[in-house]
């Protein structure tokens, strides 16, 4: 309990610094940096584990308001840009496992679902049967999702003036209870069902499927509120920071080095990939990046709802990503299972 509460005293506290300096994004990148440093210094901390599973189901209803006809059959026309998706996957492959295997000595299980950019909790389940290290693979995918949330903000502000101040919706006092209602049963409902199912990533994507439902039908005409939005920012950004709790200095030294320099690696890949787009006019510049960008898919919906990007667009890459991942790695954990470690 001390843990929790420490999380959540440190995260406000980053909220707080960051609105007086006037940086960006404050609900979200306060209480991941405050939370890393308060973690890095010994302060115990820990995650609100369904409380950050029901922060998810706000941006799942969030997404899935966001839906319409017309926004539908624009899908239709993303097709090229999709068949790009499995193409970086097996980039990031390709560099990220010799990478993490032959430069920093990690067995061969633990280099691949360290390097595969899926789910930070699906990727250490299936590295762990494989006979992985859980808390490298951790530490890897939490840096990873920590440096491009971090930087990607002042990305899209220096090169395409991004407006990160923007509303993520409406005040709650503005929105008919009906809505707030109808939103807050897809939400549970979505998860709850989803869940069940064993779909992955249910927590977002169950929300948002049934909302989408709504939507299209024409009853749903509002996304969460502002508060809400925020409030997800919030849990999301200290459950990031606080996966670095613990750490030891031989562990910074070793694997959060050499998960900062995984991270540059695909920075890179996917900036060439950015660029060819922009450069066969596939696709918008700026919603490229949000959809190529290897970070977590809570994040990366926050960043794409309040910048006001192509949601349809930025969703679809990044659930294609995560399940092109998901579907190789039960595979990949059989062949890994009887692979002695190096």
């Amino acid at each position: 309990m001390i843990a929790h509460i420490s999380s959540f005293v440190v995260a406000a506290l980053g909220v707080l610094i960051f609105k007086v300096l006037h940086l960006p994004l404050p609900w979200l990148l306060g209480p991941i940096v405050a939370c890393l440093l308060a973690a890095l210094a010994g302060v115990p901390m820990q995650g609100f584990r369904l409380l950050n599973e029901a922060m998810r189901s706000v941006l799942g209803v969030a997404v899935g308001a966001t839906f319409t006809v017309s926004v539908v059959a624009t899908m239709a026309g993303m097709w090229p840009t999709l068949l790009m998706i499995p193409l970086m996957v097996a980039a990031i492959g390709a560099v990220g496992v010799p990478y993490f295997q032959k430069l920093w000595g990690f067995d061969f299980a633990t280099s691949y679902y360290a390097a595969m950019p899926g789910g930070l909790q699906d990727m250490v389940a299936f590295g762990e049967e494989a006979g992985g290290d859980v808390r490298a693979m951790s530490l890897i995918h939490a840096t990873r999702v920590m440096v491009v949330v971090v930087i990607l903000p002042f990305l899209l502000k220096w090169n395409w003036d991004a407006n990160l101040d923007n509303p993520p919706g409406a005040m709650a006092a503005t929105i008919a209870p009906s809505q707030m209602a109808l939103m807050v049963f897809c939400g549970l409902v979505g998860w709850q069902v989803a869940k069940a199912a064993g779909m992955f990533g249910a927590s977002i994507l169950g929300p948002l499927l049934l909302t989408a439902v709504f939507a299209l039908g024409g009853l749903l005409e509002h996304r969460p509120p502002a508060e809400a939005i925020w409030a997800a920012q919030f849990f999301i950004g200290m459950t990031v920071g606080t996966k670095y709790a613990g750490v030891t200095a031989s562990e910074v030294r070793r694997i959060v080095v050499a998960a900062l320099g995984f991270c540059l690696i695909l920075l890179v890949l996917t900036v060439i990939f950015a660029e060819a787009i922009h450069l066969l006019k596939l696709a918008p510049a700026m919603e490229t990046v949000l959809a190529f960008a290897p970070g977590g898919q809570a994040e990366m919906t926050v960043l794409a709802l309040i910048v006001g990007a192509d949601m349809a667009f930025v969703i679809a890459h990044h659930v294609l990503r995560i399940f092109v991942v998901i579907l190789g790695a039960p595979l990949a954990a059989r062949s890994f299972r009887s692979e002695p470690a190096e």
